[in-house]
């Protein structure tokens, strides 16, 4: 067991390895696309790998995550640590549907059969964000009229339907 002064002294080198800008939140089966830094002598530019995440590990400072995609028809599989600085930003692209937490059978897919579904409620945040706003804009609505209009409408459809 380690003494307490140790304990810190690790929680301190693992908070200074930790990034500054958090990597946005993805799983395994998510379509990403990730920004990476490479050196070329004297220059540096961003190269993009766009893949799905295949696979998560959380360990602390020490947390990576592996991207596949098909490259003229050979798969390529990149291993990148979530703390790198070699990471500009990583983009989620769409948010797929698995039911497992480690997708190397994607490994023997190829075509179709390699798709993963898009998981319902992809942008949860986006979501809200855009509820949010259809909420004040239907609040505003009925004062200018056209908006409560529209809305009974709909009601009566869809009563219409029921019936």
């Amino acid at each position: 067991m380690m003494n307490m002064s140790a304990q810190r002294i690790l929680d301190s080198i693992n908070k200074s390895q930790n990034r500054q800008a958090p990597l946005p939140e993805f799983r395994p089966g998510d379509s990403i696309k990730v920004w990476a830094k490479i050196r070329e002598g004297e220059k540096t530019r961003l190269q993009a790998f766009e893949g799905v995440c295949i696979r998560r590990v959380s360990k602390g400072a020490r947390s990576t995550f592996t991207v596949r995609k098909i490259s003229y028809g050979v798969g390529v599989e990149r291993v990148f640590p979530d703390h790198s600085p070699n990471i500009d930003k990583v983009e989620v692209i769409q948010r797929g549907r698995v039911h497992q937490a480690k997708l190397y059978y994607l490994r023997d897919l190829s075509g179709k059969a390699a798709r993963i579904k898009e998981r319902d409620g992809a942008y949860e945040s986006a979501d809200l964000a855009a509820e949010a706003a259809e909420a004040a804009e239907a609040a505003a609505a009925p004062a200018a009229g056209e908006g409560d209009k529209k809305a009974k409408g709909r009601k009566g459809k869809k009563k219409d339907k029921a019936a």
